[in-house]
Formats: C-alpha cells, structure tokens, sequence
C-alpha cells in the first residue's frame, strides 16, 4: 500500500503522468480554465503588473515568472497587453518560467519566441529552488490544487488516513503525527489535506527578496469537511468516491484535482511577518485589476461583433454563477 499523496503525485507527475505531456485545454480538452476562456484575464493581470510598476513596488526590470505555464498561453496574453499598454517596459522586464518536464518547455519556448521573436527575455527553469531575484511578480495560476494531497476522514473520534493498492482507495488509522495535527488546528474531519505548500512557500521566502504572488483557484477560506476530490475527463466531473468507480480507467489518464484550502494557505504566507494577503472571489479580482477597463478600450477600437464576443467570454469569467465565484484569488505581497 501507498499513501494517496503518493499515488497522486505518480498519477500527475510520472514521466508518464497526466502532467508529463502536453494537454489541450479548452473544448477539444479535458477541462477549461480562465487563460482558455478569454485573453482579458491575462490582459487583467498585465494591468496589475504595470500598476506595481508604476506605484513603485516592483522594479522596472522585475521578473514576471509564470509556475506551470501550460502551452504557455497566459504568458503570452500577458506580454502582449503590456506591449499594448506599456511597450517600453518590454524593454526591461524579465520573464521566466518555471516548468519540471523538458517537452513542456520546449512547446512554450516555441510558442513564446513564434509569438514575440527574440523581442522578449525569455528563461526557464525547472524548480523554484533556481530562482533568485530581487524582485518579481510570480504567476502559479490553478497549481495548489495540483499539489499531492492525504485525504482523511475521522470514524469513532480517529483520525483515518487513505492508502492505495491496486487503485483501490482503502482507510487506516493515522499515524501521522503532524497531518493528525494539522487536522486539530483546522478542525478537520473530513477532506484533503496538502502538507507540502509550506515547503514552497518557504523556498520562494528565501529566495525572492520583492515579490508579488498571485494565484486563482476553486477552493474558499473554509473547509467544508467533505471530499471535493474529483477526476476530470473530456469535461466530464468524476467524483473520486463515485460508486462503482474504476481508478485504473481514469489513472494517468485524466487530470485529478481538489478544492484549495486557502486559510491554510494565508496562515503560511503570513509566518514571514513581511507578506500581505488579499483573498477575494475572481470576479472581484478581475474587476478591481480593470478588465472591464479593457472591454471599453476594445468597443473603442474595433467592430460591435468582435466587442461583443469578447463581452461574453469576459462574462463566463465574472459572473457570480460561474467562475467569478467559483474560482479564488490569493495575492501575496513580500516587501521586506
């Protein structure tokens, strides 16, 4: 038997996990994500770097670093709209991604010099460990659901702890002592949980004197006590405990996921007494960083069809119904 943290890090991150090719997203894939509904939530965020920039908390020449840049599409969106709202700063800033598998960074290096020639300082690197800057504004769109998690649940006042064999999910009592704790803090009785975000968020402490972190994902402050482990496979949702379920169908298969406990998550960033926390809903994010901004400088420059088009795809990422509550934002900002 293994532990689920095993199993899942083996599912997504084996040379031949679901991770370790490339993957469509979108109609064609398994799943949508913000980047493959509109180019304007990457627009939003170029808006917020520039901001930074210009109120003087972020160098001129900072590093904008991307954590699993995917094809390397968010990126991209980004680098055009400062190229369109701020074109000079392309002269100075940096982009860095940060990308484990080498076929990944040879699709998004290809993709990236297709787009923008040698018009952009591109680098990569395949750890956080590598990275050492003064200042940086730090990308890691939907990651921390990606993250190998325990999942527990308690039976008789006992912490049970979930192990697999032969993709059969099967519970035993904890022993763990430090997951046994963690669950006491958060007064956790059923659900996943994620040890391995502190591991990360100390490295990027250390190694990044200036920075501004920002991530989007499902999840809320509070943990619900339930399982939300679930599979995702040609937009369909599989709940991990669906009855009659077979794991071995989906396994390195399909894109596995949770929702991101995002107390948690705050509580870690905020140990370094330097880092401040913003958690909003996406929908108050995107707005507060000027998306809608960018709709009316778009009805100023083009046809009412292409305007309205992009009205709708700006809508799926907003509204209360959909992503614009559904996904969390998490911004971290470190001035030491």
């Amino acid at each position: 038997m293994i532990k689920f943290s095993e199993y899942f890090h083996s599912w997504l991150y084996d040379k031949d996990g679901y991770y370790g090719s490339y993957k469509t997203i979108g109609k064609e894939g398994d799943f949508y994500t913000s980047v493959s509904t509109s180019s304007f939530f990457g627009g939003a965020i170029a808006l917020d770097i520039i901001k930074s920039i210009k109120e003087g908390r972020l160098d001129k020449n900072c590093s904008i670093v991307e954590i699993g840049a995917h094809h390397g599409y968010l990126l991209a969106d980004i680098i055009q709209f400062i190229y369109t709202l701020e074109p000079k700063l392309l002269d100075s800033l940096n982009f860095v991604i940060v990308e484990r598998f080498d076929t990944l960074q040879e699709q998004q290096k290809k993709y990236l010099e297709e787009s923008f020639s040698k018009t952009i300082k591109l680098s990569f690197c395949k750890d956080i460990d590598e990275l050492k800057l003064e200042s940086a504004y730090i990308l890691a769109n939907e990651i921390f659901d990606a993250f190998a998690c325990e999942l527990v649940f308690t039976k008789n006042n006992i912490l049970q702890q979930a192990f697999v064999k032969d993709h059969k999910i099967h519970f035993r009592t904890c022993k763990n002592e430090v997951l046994i704790k963690h669950c006491k803090q958060y007064n956790i009785t059923k659900g996943e949980v994620c040890l391995s975000y502190e591991g990360f968020i100390n490295t990027l402490n250390q190694n990044i004197k200036h920075y501004e972190f920002l991530t989007f994902d499902y999840g809320d402050k509070h943990i619900r006590n339930d399982f939300s482990s679930r599979i995702y496979k040609k937009h369909e949702v599989h709940p991990l405990f669906e009855e009659n379920i077979a794991l071995d169908k989906f396994y390195k298969k399909s894109d596995l996921t949770y929702d991101v406990h995002f107390n948690h998550l705050i509580n870690l960033f905020s140990k370094d007494s330097s880092c401040k926390t913003e958690f909003k809903t996406q929908m108050k994010a995107l707005i507060d960083f000027g998306i809608l901004d960018l709709l009316e400088m778009l009805k100023e420059h083009t046809n009412d069809d292409v305007y309205l088009r992009e009205v709708q795809k700006v809508k799926t990422l907003i509204e209360p119904t959909g992503m614009g509550d559904r996904f969390k934002m998490l911004k971290v900002s470190k001035y030491s």
